[in-house]
């Protein structure tokens, strides 16, 4: 049984049960990014579409294109393994040998478009990421129930919540963050995903005690609010029908924490409590409910998934 809590949902209990990632085009992910490239640098920048392939990996296979150390290829975030998805790499050029990138044969990876830049693509440097997903299983409700949550999502958004791949099958990634915390040695890659597991698990949590309260669209006096779109936050002393309008209107968020582990040397950081779901669209066909949507830099698909009601939600093998 996995240790991940059935969090508290927003907008009320599953409406059915249902299936993602029946095939591989069925979850399709597209990372929004907006760069000015200036045309030369000592970096290639590739936007590139996987199929069945994970984001670190194909950053190894790039770099052994470019016979430069994986370090020196860059990308904005994780993108999942078990879908088509769209994001940008930086890789490292080689000053008298610049790579070819012609000849570069993976299997499930695509070079959609290359550029040359002067800096290296930072991690969260992406806006956000656009979404068509295909849920199995939606014939088991009646379309109206199925039009009336989507419409409330559209309008109000969703809570936040860090997707349960963030912590691993069976809630593996919380106890590698257990070890580090216990000091036990653990790779560096696998050392940032335990801790980030274990904040993460802390900040679903507060946010579900909010849900289950009914305050995680609303902002509270000692809250700390987020600007939507935006890493701006600023304390709340009071709350003015001012910032009650803004926060209705989802231009501004209540926040949550992700804790301090000072033995780590990891601060205190905010993260929203509520994520809009923007240019929100859905078509039923038969049995399929195929969603199109839109959210910002390290929010979960899966999140809003819920919220629609799934009560099992598996992976097609």
């Amino acid at each position: 049984m996995s240790p991940i809590p059935d969090w508290a949902r927003a907008h009320g209990p599953g409406l059915f049960a249902a299936q993602i990632r029946s095939a591989p085009d069925e979850f399709q992910v597209s990372e929004q990014l907006a760069v000015d490239f200036v045309g030369e640098g000592e970096h290639d920048w590739l936007r590139v579409r996987k199929t069945g392939a994970n984001t670190h990996w194909v950053a190894e296979q790039l770099a052994r294109q470019a016979s430069v150390p994986v370090r020196d290829v860059g990308y904005a975030g994780l993108k999942d393994r078990h879908a088509v998805t769209e994001q940008w790499f930086s890789v490292r050029r080689r000053v008298r040998e610049p790579t070819s990138w012609d000849g570069f044969r993976v299997e499930g990876v695509d070079i959609l478009e290359q550029q040359v830049h002067n800096r290296k693509l930072k991690r969260g440097a992406h806006t956000g990421n656009v979404f068509r997903i295909a849920v199995r299983g939606a014939v088991a409700a009646e379309p109206a129930d199925i039009e009336a949550r989507l419409s409330v999502i559209a309008a109000q958004g969703v809570p936040n919540y860090f997707g349960e791949q963030r912590f691993g099958r069976h809630g593996s990634n919380i106890e590698l963050g257990r070890a580090v915390l216990d000091g036990r040695r653990v790779s560096r890659h696998k050392r940032g995903i335990g801790i980030s597991a274990i904040r993460s698990f802390e900040f679903n949590r507060e946010l579900s005690l909010r849900v289950a309260a009914g305050s995680w669209n609303r902002l509270e006096p000692g809250d700390v609010a987020n600007l939507d779109g935006s890493g701006s936050v600023f304390a709340v002393d009071e709350v003015t029908p001012e910032l009650e309008r803004r926060c209705a209107e989802l231009d501004v968020h209540p926040c949550g924490t992700l804790p301090a582990l000072p033995e780590v040397r990891a601060d205190a950081a905010h993260r929203p409590l509520r994520t809009r779901v923007a240019d929100f669209r859905w078509e039923l066909e038969d049995d399929v409910l195929w969603l199109d949507f839109g959210l910002g830099k390290g929010s979960y698909a899966t999140s809003v998934l819920r919220e629609i009601g799934f009560v099992n939600v598996t992976r097609g093998e």
